[in-house]
């Protein structure tokens, strides 16, 4: 008989031997290479589990040799510990939550399914649909490419199924990108920024890393272009932006510098060779003190965040421009590579642009929206534009945001670590699922969301989620001073959001007088559902009211039942 003790524990009550049961033994009378081994054989949520009994296990089950026993089991083929603190658990965890999931909108099936895993994957840090396909970037810089499976829907549209096979495209791959549009129809070619060796040359000895782009076909995998920088210029990161006759390479150097060079897609796939000119661009020759630390783009847009949080723009079209920023006043078209500075309240850590709007997270967990809200896809409540950034107030701490055509969603967890999908904007074609209608605040998504996502992406055909956990990278948002907690948000962060008790007072009385000039309960009842999607609470308070309202008018006879979740 072996008895589970600690000492930290203390033996167990009642502890006087049984007869015919022997003396009971110790768990830690064994070799810890013993306990580690029988350990390592465990489901990795078991491992976890059982580390949090007591301080024995959860000694035993941090250990490395228990979590490199466990991550060659899960990747027979990962040679190398790879790095961090905790390389081998880190790696464990990596490759028991890589997973991309996906629900399809047409069809009948509303369900998350999950597309095939390459096993030669470790862990999934980036992945990107386009027309036909998805490509996933590991965490050792393979490239996968994700062959799907296409089936046709009842409306004769081709629709993506599951992802039947894959393929190794590339390795040495440090950032890739496609064209910025939110229809994946637009992403025929995909630019890859990998680190090649080059042959030395005459008169050196030895070869030598240098960084490249290099463009594939995303139909077919294979590479039509590549351009090969000089060895001194490392780079980290790779967006697109503008059309494909005048497509702009945005390089982003390891010093926080940014480089530009213009490519012609149409000729990409002819067979000759051109030179492309590399120069720095305007927001680094301008304002040389910036070190930018990530770049995000769309087709007439460019958006830098810097190391110390700051925000700056270029808008290239005067249409966009408008939207984002409600006037015309400031706009250049003669000089559309002038960045402009946004004025916000604290450091801001990533963000989300779309076609017309965007959304920025801060250090403590705010969020910001701005730009267009013709479909309510800011989340503030109604459908008034923003010329500059707005908070949301009844959105903390996201996991991942993301801007669409005209539609955001945001990944959330609850304190109980589960996860749960925000949307709002324009619900046409099934974006916001179970949310036909749209709304024009954030409401929950009727989507089951992996317990370990990171990372989302929706197409005109599918909704995207990437799971991957990385123990040493997650958003860490720092608690708002006291000071900031209670009061009005500060002066400058846009109209909308009302800035006294006075404004909201106000609106609660018309909305009083909206539901008295109804005439029948029924359209009272719907009224007032009308009335909670306008205001700016939370998922589930919205979800609440929602029920109550139903329950009273069922309970108020000869009133149809209505929906569970009304769509406003």
């Amino acid at each position: 008989m072996v008895k589970r003790s600690c000492p930290s524990c203390g033996p167990e009550p009642g502890g006087e031997e049984k007869k015919g049961r022997g003396n009971p033994i110790s768990v830690q009378l064994f070799p810890p290479e013993l306990v580690e081994h029988i350990i390592s054989f465990l489901p990795v949520r078991d491992v976890v589990a059982l580390g949090q009994t007591c301080h024995y296990f959860h000694e035993v089950c941090d250990a490395e040799g228990v979590w490199r026993r466990i991550c060659r089991r899960l990747s027979p083929r990962l040679r190398e510990q790879g790095s961090g603190v905790r390389p081998w658990k880190r790696a464990a965890i990596l490759n028991y939550t890589k997973g991309l999931y996906f629900q399809a909108f047409g069809g009948r099936r509303r369900c998350l399914s999950k597309s095939v895993a390459p096993l030669l994957a470790h862990g999934y840090r980036r992945f990107l649909p386009t027309k036909d396909h998805v490509f996933i970037l590991d965490y050792t810089g393979t490239l996968f490419f994700l062959k799907n499976a296409l089936v046709s829907s009842t409306l004769g549209q081709i629709q993506w199924k599951r992802a039947c096979r894959y393929v190794v495209l590339c390795r040495g791959a440090k950032d890739f990108a496609s064209d910025p549009r939110c229809d994946t129809v637009y992403r025929k070619y995909l630019y890859v920024l990998a680190t090649r060796e080059q042959p030395a040359v005459v008169g050196t000895t030895g070869s030598r890393a240098c960084d490249c782009v290099e463009v594939y076909l995303q139909s077919s995998g294979q590479r039509v272009f590549k351009m090969t920088f000089h060895h001194s210029m490392s780079f980290k990161q790779i967006v697109l932006v503008g059309q494909e006759n005048q497509r702009a390479l945005l390089l982003l150097t390891e010093e926080g510098k940014i480089y530009s060079l213009v490519v012609n897609e149409t000729q990409l796939d002819q067979p000759r060779s051109y030179t492309v000119q590399l120069a720095l661009r305007k927001v680094s020759r301008c304002l040389p003190h910036l070190c930018v630390t990530r770049m995000a783009s769309n087709q007439s847009s460019t958006l830098y965040i810097t190391d110390q949080g700051g925000v700056y723009f270029e808008v290239h079209t005067p249409g966009v421009y408008r939207d984002l920023f409600g006037t015309l006043q400031a706009f250049d078209p003669l000089d559309q590579q002038m960045p402009l500075a946004l004025s916000l309240p604290a450091k801001i850590l990533f963000c989300a642009l779309g076609y017309n709007h965007l959304g920025l997270v801060d250090e403590f967990g705010r969020i910001f929206m701005q730009g267009n809200n013709r479909y309510g896809q800011l989340g503030t409540g109604d459908k008034m534009d923003r010329g500059e950034p707005t908070q949301v107030h009844y959105l903390q701490r996201p996991i991942a945001l993301w801007c669409g055509l005209n539609h955001s969603l945001v990944l959330s967890q609850g304190s109980d670590f589960s996860k749960e999908l925000l949307g709002c904007g324009c619900g046409a074609g099934g974006r916001l699922p179970g949310w036909p209608k749209g709304s024009a605040s954030f409401v929950k998504l009727h989507v089951k969301v992996p317990l370990c996502a990171c990372s989302l992406c929706s197409t005109r055909e599918c909704l995207y989620m990437l799971s991957s956990h990385d123990i040493e990278h997650h958003p860490t948002y720092r608690d708002l001073p006291a000071s900031r907690v209670v009061g009005t948000p500060e002066p400058g962060l846009g109209a909308g959001a009302p800035q006294d008790p006075g404004g909201a007072a106000r609106a609660c009385e018309e909305y009083l007088s909206q539901i008295h000039s109804c005439s029948t309960l029924q359209d009272r009842m719907e009224k007032m559902k009308e009335i909670v999607g306008w205001m700016p609470l939370m998922a589930a308070q919205k979800d609440f009211f929602w029920e109550a309202l139903d329950m009273l008018q069922r309970a108020a006879g000869g009133v149809g039942p209505g929906p569970s979740t009304p769509e406003s």
